[in-house]
């Protein structure tokens, strides 16, 4: 088949990344001799191979699972990503978290994304389970795929095709993706360089909740831990214009600290105490942040959810809630910083009696010293003449959400420096 010819301007854009990826060994094809590996159960994921002495092994991208539509076999998933940080020996993560049934992955692949569905020519490189292209997950489960030799620039997006061969019952993925991947529904296109077989487009993440590189020695990780203002909700699609996106640029672009990888673990409707969209933030905590390689420090922005459900819980509670993501993130080593729950009044479960426990909750935040650090992101979008409102100027225009300025102030606000401490 006839490639198109990508414009020049595009072909200039793409080189550097495309020589970085182009360096990848040659993986063997799939064949029908090779056994299939399975993955490791729930309780005992495998994880990545070590890093060398020179480095270490760092979350460039993730988003967190939850329980999507139905499992369809026999279909091949582009799933677009933005990296953080940059590295080498590349290898992905699949989920079944959600699943009722076992799920095969017949091949993967990982390019430079050109546009759209297309990746770049030359750039798509087969990924390895266990040293064979296939691997099945069982219900629950979740499987690192082995290092890929070559080198991923920071910042940059990448295309990771997955083609899955046998399924059923739930599939597991991210439902706000705020990003078009996309779906080639006629069998395994996951070698494909062009975007003529993926003829379906879609806003969720299926199966992949994870890509970590190798970074230099010291090299750390944020996870942003949250509900749908992390997840980005309202922001620009398809623009990375979510406050951990922003963020991520201003750390990649600051020499004075080694803090490089960022995963936005926000769920939309997420809660701190109770399930409802997603599992709740105490319930997913291990496998959706403690569980990132190169983890230093969490940002916990949750509890928006909790104060205007009804029934709502006490501030107490809330506050119980964050004590113990605080002790679990500890004795994992780690640091959280926690943020101040935003203005909401206009939204229309907004009240007074909700206002004055986002008041109660948000002086513990800031005046506790149960945190290795604040930011105080309701400071920061607040209207000076109406504190319980979002400033105009960064209100998406539901008065919960931030548009792509307030995204941006939000990021601002964090003091880099202060998202270490002493673990």
């Amino acid at each position: 088949m006839n490639r198109p010819e990508l414009p020049r301007r595009v072909r200039r854009t793409v080189a550097v990344a495309v020589l970085a990826l182009c360096s990848v060994l040659a993986v063997p094809t799939a064949s029908s001799a090779l056994p299939v590996p399975t993955a490791a159960p729930p309780a005992a994921a495998a994880a990545p191979a070590a890093a060398s002495a020179a480095t270490t092994p760092v979350v460039t991208w993730a988003a967190s699972a939850d329980r999507l539509d139905a499992a369809v076999p026999a279909r091949t998933h582009r799933v677009v990503v933005h990296t953080s940080a940059g590295g080498s020996a590349l290898r992905i993560r699949l989920s079944n978290a959600f699943g009722e049934q076992p799920v095969t992955f017949g091949r993967a692949y990982v390019g430079v994304r050109a546009s759209g569905a297309a990746v770049v020519p030359g750039s798509n490189r087969a990924l390895s389970f266990g040293g064979a292209a296939s691997v099945t997950v069982p219900p629950g489960g979740s499987v690192y795929s082995d290092p890929l030799p070559g080198t991923v620039r920071p910042q940059s997006d990448l295309a990771i095709s997955v083609y899955v061969r046998d399924a059923a019952g739930t599939a597991t993925g991210h439902r706000m993706g705020l990003q078009t991947s996309y779906i080639a529904p006629g069998g395994d296109h996951a070698a494909d360089d062009t975007a003529t077989p993926f003829t379906q487009q879609t806003g969720f993440r299926y199966y992949l909740d994870a890509v970590v590189v190798d970074a230099p020695r010291g090299t750390g990780a944020v996870v942003a831990l949250g509900d749908s203002i992390t997840d980005g909700a309202i922001s620009t699609s398809d623009a990375n214009r979510r406050w951990p996106d922003f963020l991520a640029g201003r750390l990649q672009s600051d020499r004075r600290t080694s803090l490089k990888g960022v995963a936005n673990e926000g769920i939309s409707g997420n809660k701190v105490l109770s399930d409802g969209a997603g599992e709740s933030a105490l319930k997913r905590l291990d496998r959706d942040v403690l569980s990132q390689r190169g983890l230093r420090t969490v940002i916990l922005l949750e509890g928006v959810n909790d104060i205007k459900a009804t029934p709502a819980p006490t501030a107490a509670q809330v506050i119980a809630g964050y004590r113990e993501i605080i002790a679990r993130t500890h004795a994992a080593g780690a640091c959280v910083v926690g943020a101040t729950v935003m203005p909401y009044e206009g939204w229309r479960e907004w009240n007074a009696g909700g206002e004055a426990v986002r008041q109660e909750v948000n002086t513990f935040i800031r005046e506790s010293g149960a945190f290795d650090g604040v930011v105080d992101f309701d400071a920061a979008v607040k209207d000076p003449a109406a504190p319980s409102k979002i400033l105009p100027a960064y209100d998406s225009g539901d008065h919960l959400h931030p548009n792509d300025a307030g995204m941006k102030v939000m990021s601002d606000t964090v003091d880099v420096r202060g998202l270490r401490c002493g673990r």
